[in-house]
Order: structure tokens, then C-alpha cells, then sequence
């Protein structure tokens, strides 16, 4: 399988956070505890040199918790502030406004040296697509004031969000990178509904992640679907489809529902909370 989703819009998100770089003391990048790295876009990365920089392993009940700290520990050594979330929980909302202030301790020492004070720090929520930025602004405002939807592409526009009198959000878009270099990058995004599903092979997809839960977590597929243990993907996906009755044509075995339903249960941490990928291997 081949990845790549880059539409015209991304393309015209990435100029408006150009545009919009020179007003932020602050780049919050949310990324996918499940995969760390592999949600980080480099772009936000050029876009964001000299500013400070907080990284958020949002969706952090999807991934083991041990792996979470693991990360923000890596991610911390490399000099960001970061933070474990759970944005649609409200896990971890609470210290993010004293996180910010942390952040952005120096720019206030500078601004207070100038005789600027109590300006508020302003910072830019960015992130890839369907990585729960908008949840996460809604969680910190305490307010349904960015749109949200578990598909990717759901804000398309900026907006400004003005939390308190210390700080101001600008909600962003979430833009991809044009080519994955590598491809494995671009499966575990897949894996997580950071591609848009209708351009994906769904029952091929699913097949790779099947191997993976195989060979890293053993047992999870046979315990919740109740099937035997086998080697190969397609034919634990066929016991997939017995399982759950996902029949086409009368007795024929659908696949391709019974992949859609196991990619659904992953995304959902049906499976139990599972990390893709893990500061060793980086």
C-alpha cells in the first residue's frame, strides 16, 4: 500500500499558519499517544523554530501508560515541555494553563523587562489531522467553541479563542506533510483515521494491523473476538467476519466489514490500550 493524502486545503492551511507565526510565543502541537512520532508534522517543526514549544501526547488512555511516560521523558530531553492528555476526558486539562505559563516564562521575563506586563501569551494549536485539537480546546475552555468530529478535516479554518485574560488560543487546521518519506509512517497514521478511510484498502490495512497486534501484544484479537489463534492476517480477519456474523450473500464471509469493524475497535481502544511505536526504536 502506498499513503499520501495532501488536499488543496492543507496546502492553504500551512500558508495561514505562515502568516500567522509572527503573532504566537507559544506552538502546542498535539500528537496521538499511540504514535508519537509518527504524528508529528515536520512542517510545525520549520514553522515553529525560535518559539516556544509544548507537546501534548493527547488520546494518552489509548496507549499503555507506561509508554506515555516513556515518550514524554524522550520528548523532554529534547528540550520541549510535554504533557500526557486525555483530552476527551479532561485527563490532564487542568495543568495545561499553568504548563503554558511555564512555557512562556522566559517571553514574560522579557516582556516584563520592557514594561509590558500582563500581556497575554498567545499561542497556535496545531497538530495532523484527527488528532483531537479541537476536543482539546473545547476541554480547556470549558466550552464547545471549536467544532469537533472524529473524521479528519473537520476545521477548516482559523479561529481565535480567547481562554482567560492569560491566554488566547488560534485553533489550526490539521495539515499533513506532502510525501511521507517513509511509508511506514504513513500505515501507522492510517491505523489511527489520520488518512481519509475512502482513499485506503481497508481489508489490507486492517491485515497490517492485524500482523502488528500479533507479533507486539499476542492474545488481544483472540480474546475479544472470541476466535482460535492463527498466523495468517486474512485468515484471522475471516474469523473475524464468523465471529461477528458479517456475512454477504447469505453465508459468504465479508472481510472487508469485519476489517472496518477491528480498525473501529482500535480506534475506540476496544482492544485495550496499545502503543505503535516506542522511543527505543527512534
Amino acid at each position: 500500500m502506498h499513503f499520501q493524502w495532501y488536499p488543496g486545503h492543507m496546502t492553504k492551511a500551512r500558508r495561514m499558519m505562515q502568516e500567522n507565526i509572527k503573532l504566537i510565543d507559544l506552538i502546542i502541537e498535539l500528537v496521538d499517544a499511540r504514535v508519537p512520532l509518527s504524528s508529528r508534522n515536520p512542517d510545525i517543526d520549520e514553522l515553529g523554530r525560535n518559539k516556544a514549544r509544548l507537546i501534548l501526547l493527547n488520546k494518552a488512555d489509548l496507549a499503555e501508560d507506561a509508554r506515555n511516560d516513556e515518550w514524554v521523558d524522550f520528548f523532554k530531553k529534547k528540550g520541549y515541555s510535554a504533557v500526557k492528555v486525555n483530552s476527551k476526558k479532561g485527563g490532564g486539562i487542568k495543568s495545561i494553563q499553568s504548563v503554558i505559563q511555564e512555557a512562556c516564562r522566559e517571553k514574560t521575563e522579557r516582556d516584563r523587562k520592557k514594561g509590558i506586563l500582563n500581556r497575554p501569551v498567545r499561542a497556535m494549536v496545531a497538530g495532523i489531522p484527527n488528532v483531537g485539537k479541537s476536543t482539546f480546546i473545547n476541554a480547556l475552555a470549558g466550552k464547545a467553541c471549536a467544532k469537533t468530529g472524529n473524521k479528519p478535516g473537520v476545521t477548516k479554518g482559523k479561529q481565535w479563542i480567547r481562554l482567560n485574560k492569560n491566554v488566547e488560543l488560534l485553533d489550526t487546521p490539521g495539515i499533513l506533510w506532502p510525501k511521507f518519506e517513509d511509508q511506514e509512517v504513513g500505515l501507522k497514521l492510517a491505523f489511527i483515521g489520520s488518512i481519509k478511510d475512502e482513499i485506503l484498502q481497508t481489508e489490507e490495512l486492517a491485515a497490517e494491523l492485524v500482523k502488528f497486534l500479533n507479533s507486539n501484544y499476542p492474545g488481544v484479537l483472540e480474546e475479544k473476538y472470541d476466535i482460535p489463534s492463527v498466523e495468517d492476517a486474512y485468515g484471522c480477519l475471516r474469523n473475524i467476519a464468523e465471529s461477528r456474523h458479517c456475512l454477504v450473500r447469505g453465508s459468504e464471509l465479508d472481510t472487508e466489514k469485519a476489517a472496518s469493524i477491528l480498525l473501529d475497535d482500535f480506534r475506540a481502544g476496544k482492544l485495550g490500550r496499545i502503543t505503535l511505536e516506542r522511543p527505543e526504536e527512534k
